[in-house]
């Protein structure tokens, strides 16, 4: 168990050097249970829980739904209770709702938890590539929308410079463009944007070594038309740009833009992966009391007769390991 000074220290350390994590915080229990209301862990994108939540069985479930809340971004409360939701469903039966998650663990005491758990995850890094005052203005406006604008010079760029990026602006109007634009669309940076005229945009983007398809990925001129002008209104419509591409919005076509136009995008998109969200972690099923678990290291597991199975607990891995065939077929 961690302290909670230093449970917070170690939250700050996290979202500091920006790895994500679930912060799970018990909001009520009902007794018998081991963990009271204001019990706080951290679950990290490997599986690790680092603080107290209630013991090994409320673990499991915590784990895995911490883990799927890290993939969705979304906070989510959660019930455990020994007794499954009134669905009709068995043991391991889940019910959700409205953000609230309700899971049988028949391996609990007895007790309930509702545990709150909240992604906290890095804010979105931008990469903008040189240092006009459309850099600076995105650098600005950037943390309004709680994004992390960073520039560097084209002398700068390099695979660790655009690592852990939602997005790169190329905006050094002439140097070292190329460069730039091939290695984001290489590393699958999900937005790559050019500011340029549409003209001189068009040229650029000839000359690059990419096939069509990656070509197309390239936003140029950066920006949705809104008749922008200033380095602060070019700024704001390549913001917004990017907010739709993230959330899956089409953003127009250039034939909606006069042709002198700096600020529009040429193609719909698509919505990227999030940038920080992990895969849906795999699952297995507790042979003995037939809850699911995450698949990760820190999950228990036994290998018994080459196969590998998970559990929820030190209990059911030891009736396992005790009689095998004993529970061979019952949550086959």
């Amino acid at each position: 168990m961690i302290p909670g000074s230093a449970l917070d220290r170690r939250m700050e350390e996290l979202y500091t050097g920006r790895i994500p994590f679930v912060r799970a915080t018990v909001v009520r229990g009902r007794r018998p249970t081991s963990a009271r209301p204001g019990d706080t862990a951290i679950v990290l994108p490997d599986g690790r829980i680092e603080g107290f939540v209630g013991g090994v069985c409320a673990e499991s479930t915590v784990r895995l739904q911490a883990l799927r809340s890290l993939r969705t971004g979304e906070p989510l409360l959660l019930r455990i209770s020994p007794d499954p939701p009134d669905t009709g469903v068995g043991i391991g039966a889940q019910s959700a709702e409205d953000g609230t998650l309700t899971v049988a663990n028949p391996c609990l005491s007895g007790g309930e938890l509702e545990i709150f758990l909240e992604p906290l995850l890095p804010p979105t890094r931008i990469v903008v590539v040189g240092q006009a005052p459309i850099a600076a203005a995105l650098v600005a406006l950037g943390p309004v929308l709680e994004y992390d604008v960073r520039t560097i010079d084209p002398e700068e760029l390099s695979e660790t410079a655009l690592s852990d990026t939602a997005a790169v602006i190329v905006a050094s109007h002439g140097r070292g463009e190329e460069d730039a634009l091939t290695l984001a669309v290489h590393l699958g940076i999900p937005y790559v944007a050019l500011v340029s005229s549409r003209k001189r945009g068009a040229t650029v983007l000839a000359g690059l070594e990419l096939s069509d398809e990656e070509r197309v990925r390239i936003h140029d001129p950066a920006g949705l038309w809104i008749g922008a002008e200033s380095p602060g209104e070019i700024a704001v419509s390549i913001l917004a740009e990017l907010i739709a591409v993230r959330h899956g919005v089409p953003v127009g076509n250039a034939a909606d833009a006069p042709a002198d136009s700096s600020a529009t995008a040429d193609t719909p998109a698509e919505s990227p992966a999030a940038s920080q969200a992990t895969a849906e972690p795999p699952t297995a099923v507790d042979p003995v009391c037939g809850m699911t678990v995450a698949v990760v290291p820190e999950t228990l597991h036994s290998d018994v007769n080459g196969e590998r199975h998970w559990f929820c607990r030190p209990g059911c891995r030891e009736a396992y390991e005790g009689d095998p065939a004993r529970y061979a077929s019952v949550h086959a």
